[in-house]
């Protein structure tokens, strides 16, 4: 579609991810740059947004009249004491300039449905996503789906609340578990989603480097940081909602790998 990405890059101080909104607004003021895309929870790095985050988000994409795109897929998964503030409650008019998408897939593992929302305030906008969503036969929606996803969303809030339980536990697991066995590999502790972004600089090894010795060498499969942009150079995301055991044993084979 002729479009061309421009990265606004998070910054990590002392282990903690925060938004460059001084690079951010810069980049916003760009006449040429017309949409955010928010990631919210953050996938990879795990940050829930918090609402003055959010809120500053907003006045400076309302400031330069960029339209934002929520992708809010892991809204389900935060740990407390963080919580998911969705984009379009920040305010009035941050809805009005913004569309937020949301689904069960990720919540309930149910992505095979092949089924999600797209939530937009804004009447002007709304209609123009449908007439684009007609033309292009984008907005049907099997009867499968639609029946899994109501059935999920209106009998699954004890399931979901265990394993959110389970999901903090997991992370405490694998924290402690590389305190005590792996020597140069550490976790940016995840505030919401199910996904560890696991820390490997200390190793030493170029990306590609890392990439195959995780594989080869430790023989896990995780996905390789730069996958998300240059600033993921020497990370690997890995996903933690599994059963402890498969965890452990990844792990272990990491630790064996690494000792070596």
């Amino acid at each position: 579609n002729g479009r061309k990405i421009v990265k606004n890059a998070l910054k990590l101080t002392e282990g903690h991810y925060q938004m460059d909104f001084d690079d951010l607004e810069a980049k916003a003021a760009d006449p040429r740059n017309k949409i955010l895309i928010l990631c919210n929870p953050h996938n990879p790095v795990g940050r829930v947004w918090t609402k003055a985050e959010l809120e500053q988000v907003a006045a400076i994409c309302l400031r330069h009249n960029v339209f934002v795109i929520a992708d809010e897929i892991h809204g389900d998964f935060a740990f407390p004491p963080h919580r998911y503030i969705p984009y379009l409650t920040v305010s009035e008019s941050a809805a009005q300039n913004a569309a937020a998408c949301i689904s069960p897939a990720k919540t309930f593992n149910i992505a095979g449905m092949v089924d999600a929302m797209t939530v937009i305030p804004n009447e002007t906008y709304r209609h123009q996503f449908h007439d684009f969503a007609h033309r292009y036969q984008i907005n049907k929606v099997n009867v499968f789906a639609s029946t899994a996803t109501e059935a999920a969303y209106r009998d699954g809030a004890a399931w979901l609340d265990a394993l959110l339980v389970y999901l903090q536990e997991n992370i405490a697991f694998i924290k402690e578990y590389l305190r005590a066995n792996v020597s140069g590999v550490s976790l940016i502790e995840p505030e919401g989603t199910f996904l560890a972004w696991l820390d490997f600089r200390k190793l030493g090894l170029e990306a590609k480097a890392l990439e195959m010795f995780l594989s080869q060498e430790a023989g896990i499969a995780l996905s390789p940081g730069y996958w998300f942009g240059r600033e993921g150079a020497g990370f690997a995301r890995m996903t933690i909602g599994c059963p402890r055991a498969t965890i452990k044993r990844a792990l272990d084979n990491l630790a064996a790998a690494v000792r070596v």
